[in-house]
């Protein structure tokens, strides 16, 4: 089968065009809300019961989202879960507010459900924690947090049945720190073991490169990032028969593996054509910034990109990461069966 293709945390209505007002109520219930700790802290009387709603919307939202993409085209099947599903949940002050055994018990069950559900439609799942989820980092209680941080990910895909074998259902992070490799292999005796079965290394496009991740090949899968790669190789459009996709691809020890694809954005490029892939060396000689070209456009615009992106379908799912979400991921799927 070729490779599915999928969208990240978020539905987007097709017409765009509709006044806010209706957008909202069409998106809205496919979609996270969520709160500050600073309102949190500011109103801690109805905190609790803030949560609590939030936590209610945000269940029901993410089994919405399944159902739309359990609706789409088998290839169209795969979707990373937003990271904000149960607010504050890491947080010191009111990561209890989530916690009780009554919220917990509903989530569980909530979630359960919604792990069948993806699992009998065949929808490949996966959660990618932010920024701030650095494991590799030189300072003990930065690790420590992050732990924390990947741990909450975890303990969802636990509740939706998943982690309990090496399985397709990943958590993908950067290396991020300041120890790179190392510290990953450090820190991967410190997890449980369904985060040892659902942990992913991604390459970045600043300091730790695919050559970098491929350190870690034999302890954990990788995530090849086709767009962060020719960020940080300074243009090397990599081919998907290269002896190093190929070492990426073992790494999964079987299960299909996952690569992520995005296009610098459309407003820095807007003269270029859309049948001819950008040069990185060139763009930066004409004076564009390097930290313009890593940004993730609004759709797949590059034609010639795309094609070569499609190289990839053969042996790996595709993540889009765009700014119109499934709006841009539906179209490059259909533009490279």
């Amino acid at each position: 089968m070729t490779g599915r293709v999928g969208f990240a945390c978020k539905y987007l209505h097709d017409d765009q065009n509709l006044k806010p007002k209706v957008l909202k109520e069409i998106q809205q219930p496919l979609n996270f809300r969520g709160t500050t700790i600073k309102w949190l802290r500011e109103n801690n009387d109805n905190a609790q019961e803030k949560v609590y709603d939030l936590i209610e919307h945000n269940l029901n939202a993410t089994e919405n989202l399944v159902d739309y993409v359990s609706s789409l085209p088998m290839n169209q099947r795969m979707l990373r879960l937003g990271s904000d599903m149960l607010p504050a949940y890491t947080e010191p002050n009111f990561g209890h507010l989530s916690k009780t055994n009554y919220i917990t018990s509903k989530v569980a069950d909530k979630l359960n459900t919604i792990g069948i559900k993806a699992r009998n439609n065949q929808v490949r799942l996966s959660m990618h924690p932010g920024q701030f989820c650095v494991l590799a980092s030189d300072r003990e209680e930065v690790v420590k947090k992050s732990i924390e941080e990947f741990e909450y990910h975890v303990d969802i895909a636990r509740w939706m049945g998943y982690g309990k074998s090496f399985q397709d259902f990943k958590i993908n992070v950067h290396i991020s720190g300041r120890q790179g490799p190392e510290g990953i292999k450090n820190v991967l005796g410190k997890l449980s073991p369904e985060a040892r079965n659902t942990i992913t290394i991604e390459n970045e496009e600043n300091a730790w490169g695919l050559d970098s991740c491929l350190e870690l090949e034999k302890h954990v899968p990788l995530v090849l990032d086709i767009h962060h790669h020719w960020c940080n190789s300074n243009g090397e459009y990599i081919s998907a028969n290269d002896d190093r996709v190929k070492r990426v691809i073992d790494s999964w020890r079987g299960v299909r593996p996952t690569c992520h694809y995005s296009v610098s954005r459309e407003e820095h490029l807007p003269e270029h054509r859309t049948d001819i892939k950008p040069d990185f060396t060139s763009l930066c000689e004409q004076g564009l910034n390097k930290q313009k070209l890593r940004a993730h456009s609004d759709y797949m615009w590059n034609t010639a990109v795309n094609e070569w992106a499609g190289t990839f379908r053969e042996n790996f799912d595709i993540m889009v990461e765009a700014k119109m979400k499934n709006l841009a991921s539906i179209p490059f799927e259909e533009e490279t069966r």
